[in-house]
């Protein structure tokens, strides 16, 4: 993988990442395709109406179904799913911590039962690696061990400990296996300051026969605490992050979350959040979020947006997208989920010219102003 800064505005990055399989300009959004689809979507249409240079793919998920070793045969991700640009896979650590009571943590690694059949599984650090291996994802994380907030310092420090320490298992177990793929680590750490410090410090100083990470994510964010303190959190941790790698928050967020995040100094982002809410009739747009499903849009004739050119605003209107909302009609799910993602990739698109123009505060500032009299905001 190679990486360059393009410009820095602030603390905001306008950087480039390029592996094997695409170019990609940051600050980026990651469309979710957890089982190697976007949910309504396919490759094609991620390819050539979006344009997006990577989306993000699921461990747990795929392991479990249709099962690594089959996608492997397969061709890996890229043949598999006909999508051919950069993926990057979750380790499934998040998705053993949703798992509630049928999930176990231990320092060896992480019993859960399946959410499909109860059947009994084990992800250990060089586990996780090889599932990623067999899916020959771009770019691979660690597994790590993701906790609850608010948490005791107790098992925060516990936390860290053990994803300090999973991290240079599969590091060890990453370098002895020479394969290509890149590996990326996890911060832990809460929301206690000092606690993120010593969690990216711990993993930036791993090194093993020469080699380091190819980037660190920030994660266990998102999950219960206040915006405000999630962005408190980040400012603090980023500064302990590489200068030259790439800064990935992973799980995160809102159109204002990503902003705020680029602000700090983030490049990589990936969320649910567009497709998740397009489904249940929330769009994304440049005045804020439009609830198609409003009586008011029953004979509009206007696009969902304006000041938009994706591929459902240039073809079809509120009134219809409308109807098929209320006519739960699946076409709804596509034409929606293509907008709501092509408005993240122009923001975070927008937001590069911005940094590489020098002008990001002032395209922070517009961006929010623009959505301060939005009534759907308020319904």
């Amino acid at each position: 993988m190679k990486f360059k800064i393009d410009k820095i505005d602030g603390n905001a990055r306008a950087c480039t990442i390029i592996t094997e399989h695409s170019e990609i300009k940051t600050p980026i959004f990651m469309p979710v395709g957890t089982a190697a689809a976007v949910k309504s979507l396919d490759a094609l249409d991620m390819t050539e109406i979006l344009k997006a240079s990577i989306i993000l793919a699921n461990t747990y998920h795929l392991y479990l179904r249709p099962g690594d070793a089959v996608i492997n045969k397969l061709g890996g991700l890229h043949n598999f799913s006909g999508y051919k640009r950069s993926f990057l896979t979750d380790s499934g650590g998040f998705q053993a911590f949703s798992l509630g009571e049928n999930v176990k943590f231990t320092d060896d690694g992480i019993w859960f039962k399946s959410h499909i059949d109860g059947s009994r599984h084990f992800f250990s650090p060089e586990k996780v690696i090889d599932i990623e291996y067999n899916l020959n994802s771009d770019i691979m994380m660690v597994l790590d061990d993701l906790i609850s907030l608010p948490n005791t310092k107790e098992r925060i420090k516990k936390s860290i400990q053990r994803t300090t320490n999973w991290a240079y298992r599969s590091l060890i177990h990453h370098v002895n296996k020479g394969k290509k793929n890149n590996l990326f680590a996890i911060i832990q750490g809460g929301v206690d300051f000092e606690c993120r410090k010593i969690s990216a410090k711990s993993l930036v100083e791993l090194e093993y026969k020469g080699y380091t990470f190819d980037g660190f994510a920030i994660g266990g964010l998102s999950v219960g605490e206040e915006n405000q303190l999630m962005y408190d959190t980040i400012e603090a941790t980023t500064p302990y992050m590489p200068k030259d790698k790439p800064r990935y928050l992973m799980g995160v967020g809102t159109p204002e979350d990503i902003i705020e995040e680029i602000d700090r100094g983030v490049d990589m982002f990936d969320c649910v959040m567009p497709t998740r809410n397009a489904r249940n009739g929330y769009l994304f747009t440049s005045f804020g979020v439009l609830r198609i499903k409003n009586a008011k849009y029953k004979l509009d004739e206007s696009p969902i947006d304006e000041n938009c050119n994706c591929y459902t605003c240039r073809n079809f209107s509120r009134a219809y997208l409308n109807h098929l909302f209320k006519a739960k009609e699946l076409t709804y799910f596509r034409l929606a989920s293509i907008h709501n993602l092509h408005y993240y990739l122009n923001l975070v698109k927008n937001a590069r010219v911005a940094i590489m123009e020098g002008k990001f505060k002032e395209f922070k500032r517009e961006f929010y102003s623009q959505r301060q009299n939005n009534s759907d905001n308020r319904d």
